[in-house]
């Protein structure tokens, strides 16, 4: 497939990257990235931890400093996409602008559930998704001292184990443990406990009712047992939604995102999606239509889309993988453990240096490695291609997964 232009729209990590990817194979035709934020396009998981710390500063966020985007002559676009004209192949801004293109890549993302919740406008209640969040949150963090955190998924941990190096922090959710929909119970009670040890307080099993403030300003958080907790801070975390708006109304299929084939292709095949907002059928969940919403997906179905629109096309089958930094802790983890009925555990939990294999009807699934980044390697290449791996295997005495991968290494 010869090209002559390609537009983007999204400029996070998945539309940056296709961009940066084609340029790199190779293609000479124009290239336009539509973001809707003011900022180069810029790294987001700092945002709820290095960031927050102060470790990284503002223009270290970006991938590529603006001279990178004049001289590869990506045309970048500070404008919302309003539209998407299939028929005459060009993508409407808000200022009234249009940009045509011969191939479209949604990049879209996706954007925070919101609280719904009485007193969610107060002030000193935040997500955090954008730059601008976060450097709204930062200063209030350094003068909280009651934080209450709705969420206890990645992103709420993450900013937990901030918090509490200088606040009380209580941490909200409706689930019965940490992380409970992208982790074992094994692994979480290990970073439950390390939180506890650094003061965090975990209310399980609870909702919401309301938010309540004084003069516009949050004081506190109602819990759905009917008990306030203290708040000067309320940060959530309470998942995300697709940005699938533009996609729908332009005609696309729509299935927990953007629905897209094997070739992250949707229907329209002038039209590609990538990313958190794209649902692909994953060969490592069964083939199920999956949406992942990881940097590493973003960027290697990024790299996949450039691949075939240089005329390299192969289906998408790259290995999900996922991290997260909460205090001394660094979790790792490759595969999906979706449905899994049998784990392994390697190494010591009490050490906080251990691993845990996730297997779904004997088959390796997952592995989840807790500052064990050997682990998280060796199960990553073995995920991705054949022998597999059996949970017999595993749980002999003695078992290392690394030299099992590099045993059976093809």
């Amino acid at each position: 497939m010869s090209l002559s232009s390609v537009t983007i729209v999204g400029a996070g990590q998945a539309g940056f990257q296709v961009a940066a990817s084609l340029r790199q194979g190779g293609f000479e035709g124009k290239i336009s990235l539509i973001g809707d934020e003011p900022d180069l396009p810029y790294q987001r998981p700092p945002l709820s931890k290095a960031y927050m710390l102060g470790k990284i500063k503002r223009e270290n966020l970006a991938f590529r400093p603006e001279t990178f985007f004049q001289e590869q002559n990506i045309e970048l676009i500070h404008d919302t996409a309003v539209e998407i004209d299939r028929q005459n192949r060009r993508v409407v801004l808000k200022s009234g602008e249009a940009c045509d293109y011969e191939h479209l890549v949604l990049a879209t993302g996706a954007h925070n559930r919101p609280l719904a919740l009485p007193g969610e406008d107060l002030n000193g209640v935040f997500g955090i998704k954008t730059l601008a969040d976060a450097d709204d949150l930062s200063p209030a963090v350094k003068t909280a001292r009651n934080v209450v955190v709705i969420g206890a998924g990645f992103i709420g941990l993450e900013f937990a184990a901030i918090a509490a190096q200088s606040a009380s922090v209580n941490v909200i959710d409706m689930g019965q443990r940490a992380m409970a929909r992208a982790i074992s119970q094994e692994m979480s009670e290990v970073f439950e406990d390390t939180h506890r040890e650094c003061g965090v307080t975990f209310h399980f099993n609870q909702g919401v009712n309301r938010l309540i403030g004084s003069q516009g300003k949050v004081t506190g958080v109602e819990k759905a047992d009917g008990k306030i907790l203290e708040a000067d801070l309320v940060v959530y975390g309470i998942g995300v939604i697709p940005n699938i708006t533009l996609a729908s109304e332009a005609g696309l299929h729509i299935e927990n995102g953007i629905k897209v084939d094997s070739d992250l292709l949707t229907n329209d095949p002038h039209i590609s999606a990538i990313g958190d907002v794209a649902c692909f059928p994953c060969v490592h969940n069964e083939g199920q239509p999956t949406r992942i919403e990881s940097v590493p997906n973003a960027m290697d179905q990024a790299r996949a889309v450039a691949a075939r629109l240089l005329g390299n096309p192969s289906p998408f089958t790259s290995v999900p993988w996922f991290w997260t930094d909460q205090g001394s802790l660094k979790l790792q983890i490759a595969g999906l453990s979706t449905g899994f009925d049998t784990t392994v555990t390697l190494g010591s939990p009490e050490s906080r240096q251990f691993s845990v294999l996730c297997f779904r009807k004997g088959h390796f699934v997952a592995v989840e490695a807790c500052n064990r980044p050997g682990d998280h390697l060796a199960g990553k290449k073995i995920l991705a291609r054949p022998p597999e791996l059996t949970s017999t295997e595993a749980s002999a005495e003695g078992f290392d997964l690394r030299e099992w991968e590099k045993e059976h290494r093809g």
